[in-house]
């Protein structure tokens, strides 16, 4: 009734395994959100409708790390978060991947502060860092398709010990802030 009808009988497709895998694998990474603050509601807003993250393969967040490949840290994270953070990456399924989502979760953002890490790349391998102050769901989109392409060219870095390195791909903004709409002036009238 379908594709099976349009196809005659005796058809052979012929593909590298390691390609048919990494085929697999990019169009099905789960992403695990660990999300503290405001870059949290962003998160969630790249899986809402509008910005639809299942067509790209990623829409199933998952809430065990067992269950997860791709870790997104969005917003700040205390030191006392800091062991739960290290023992979900940890408990994660290799390959893994970490995208650290907005300014907090890169370098501390505005908390610069005693009980705030400042940068979670300290603390377990960042691929992928989002930036802005919250990003927009666009720039997460586009940190996902990042790792998509690096799983395509199977092009995952080791050390000499067979240890994944991290990528550390540092996103530029994609977009342009619109002009205001009134001109502002300071000054007496």
């Amino acid at each position: 009734m379908g594709l099976e009808a349009a196809l005659p009988v005796d058809n052979v497709l012929t593909t590298q395994l390691q390609k048919v895998i990494n085929w697999a694998r990019r169009s099905a990474v789960w992403p695990m959100p660990f999300a503290t603050a405001c870059c949290g509601i962003e998160l969630m807003a790249t899986a809402s409708s509008r910005f639809d993250l299942a067509r790209f393969g990623a829409e199933v967040f998952r809430f065990s790390p067992r269950q997860a490949d791709l870790l997104i840290v969005a917003g700040r994270v205390s030191v006392k978060m800091l062991p739960v953070l290290q023992r979900i990456y940890v408990q994660m399924t290799e390959p893994k991947w970490v995208i650290s989502m907005g300014a907090c979760a890169s370098t501390g953002g505005v908390f610069d502060t005693y009980a705030v890490v400042q940068g979670v790349d300290q603390f377990i391998p960042v691929d992928v860092y989002v930036p802005g102050c919250p990003p927009r769901p666009e720039m997460l989109i586009e940190g996902v398709m990042a790792i998509q392409r690096i799983i395509d060219q199977d092009n995952i870095p080791k050390d000499g010990e067979g240890r994944r390195v991290p990528l550390k791909i540092a996103l530029q903004p994609t977009y342009q802030p619109r002009a205001q709409p009134l001109e502002v002036s300071i000054g007496a009238t």
